[in-house]
C-alpha cells in the first residue's frame, strides 16, 4: 500500500489536473486542424491516469523523462499552459524557443527533460539523470516514461541490465496504450505482458491499472520508496489507452468502434469525478468552477501563442552544441 495517502484533496487534484491535460490536448487537436499547429502531433486523450497517479506521489525535485507524446507529462509537472501552447505553434515564447514543436517539450527548472522524438532514446537518458542523482548522492528519483512500442528497443535491454547492476533509482513505467503506431502489441510479442521484461534481469515489475489514477499512485509509491532506499529500479507496465490515433496523421482504421467505446465506459476523468461525487467530496458549482478555470488558462494560453512572436532567424545558430577549436573544419 501507498505511504502517501489517498484523500480528498488528491482526488479534487486528480480531477483538476487530468481535466487540464484533457481539455488542453482536444484544443491542440481543434488548432491542428486549423493549421496553427503543424509538423508532427501525439496526443495524451485517455491516458491522463498514468500522469495524474504519478503526481501525486513524487516530489519537485525528482525528474521525468519521455518519448514525443509528451503535451500532458510537461503539464503536470507545472510548466505552463502557456509555454506548452506556444511550443506547439513554434513561437519564441515556448519552452524549447518555438525550435522544438510537440515532440521536443523541455523546462531544467521543473525537471522536466523531454519530449524526444527517438523511439526509445529516452530510455538510456532516464538511467542517466537517475545515475546523476546517485552520483550527487541526493535521495531523488527520475521517472523513465515509454511506450510499448519502445521496449522492442535494444537501448532498453542494455539500460535495464545497467540500471539494475548499479541500482539505480528510475522506475521505467511502459504507458501501454495497445498499439505502437497502429500495430497492436499481439502482433509484435509472444509475451504480451510487457511488465514481464524486468523479469529476464531480476528487476522488481508489475502490470498496473493504467485507467486509475489511485492504482498508478499505489504502484509508483511502492517504487519511488524503493529507488529512494538505494534499492534500485522498478518496471511498471500501465495499461492505458489513447482515443485517438497515434497522431494527428492516423485515422485510427486498425480499431472497432466497439473498443473505444469500451475503454471510454471507464474514461479517468469520468471515474475521478464519480468517486469525488459518491463521497460528496465537492458539489456542482465546485465542478463548474473548475470546468471554468480550466477553460480560462486554455483560452489564455491560444491567445498567447498567436500573440507571441516568432523566433529570430538567429535563433537557427543558437543552442547548438559546438566545439570551437575542433581541429578538423576547413573553411
Amino acid at each position: 500500500m501507498s505511504s502517501i495517502e489517498i484523500t480528498k484533496d488528491t482526488y479534487l487534484q486528480w480531477y483538476e489536473s487530468m481535466l487540464l491535460m484533457r481539455k488542453f490536448e482536444e484544443k491542440a487537436g481543434q488548432l491542428y486542424g486549423q493549421q496553427k499547429i503543424r509538423g508532427f502531433c501525439h496526443l495524451y486523450i485517455g491516458q491522463e491516469a498514468v500522469m495524474a497517479g504519478t503526481m501525486s506521489v513524487i516530489r519537485p525535485e525528482d525528474s521525468l523523462i519521455t518519448a514525443y507524446r509528451d503535451h500532458a507529462h510537461a503539464l503536470a509537472k507545472g510548466m505552463s499552459a502557456n509555454e506548452v501552447m506556444a511550443e506547439l505553434f513554434g513561437k519564441a515564447t515556448g519552452c524549447s524557443k518555438g525550435k522544438g514543436g510537440s515532440m521536443h517539450m523541455f523546462s531544467k527548472e521543473k525537471k522536466f527533460f523531454g519530449g524526444h522524438g527517438i523511439v526509445g532514446g529516452q530510455i538510456p537518458l532516464g538511467a542517466g539523470i537517475a545515475f546523476a542523482e546517485q552520483y550527487n548522492g541526493t535521495d531523488n528519483v527520475c521517472i523513465c516514461y515509454m511506450g510499448d512500442g519502445a521496449v522492442r528497443q535494444g537501448a532498453l535491454h542494455e539500460t535495464f541490465n545497467m540500471a539494475m547492476l548499479w541500482k539505480l533509482p528510475v522506475i521505467f513505467v511502459c504507458e501501454n496504450n495497445g498499439y505502437a503506431m497502429g500495430t497492436s502489441v499481439s502482433r509484435t510479442t509472444n509475451m504480451v505482458d510487457i511488465y514481464k521484461i524486468g523479469l529476464g534481469f531480476d528487476m522488481p515489475c508489475a502490470p498496473v491499472d493504467g485507467m486509475d489514477p489511485a492504482a498508478v499512485h499505489n504502484a509508483l509509491d511502492e517504487a519511488v520508496q524503493r529507488a529512494r532506499r538505494g534499492d534500485g529500479p522498478t518496471f511498471l507496465e500501465a495499461r492505458t489507452y489513447r482515443y485517438k490515433g497515434h497522431s494527428m496523421s492516423d485515422p485510427a482504421k486498425y480499431r472497432t468502434k466497439e473498443e473505444v467505446e469500451g475503454y471510454k465506459a471507464k474514461d479517468p476523468i469520468e471515474v475521478v469525478r464519480a468517486t469525488i461525487e459518491d463521497k460528496k467530496y465537492a458539489d456542482k458549482d465546485w465542478f463548474d468552477s473548475i470546468n471554468d478555470k480550466i477553460k480560462a488558462i486554455v483560452d489564455e494560453s491560444v491567445k498567447f501563442s498567436e500573440e507571441s512572436p516568432w523566433p529570430d532567424p538567429s535563433e537557427l545558430y543558437t543552442d547548438v552544441y559546438i566545439q570551437p577549436d575542433y581541429p578538423y573544419i576547413r573553411d
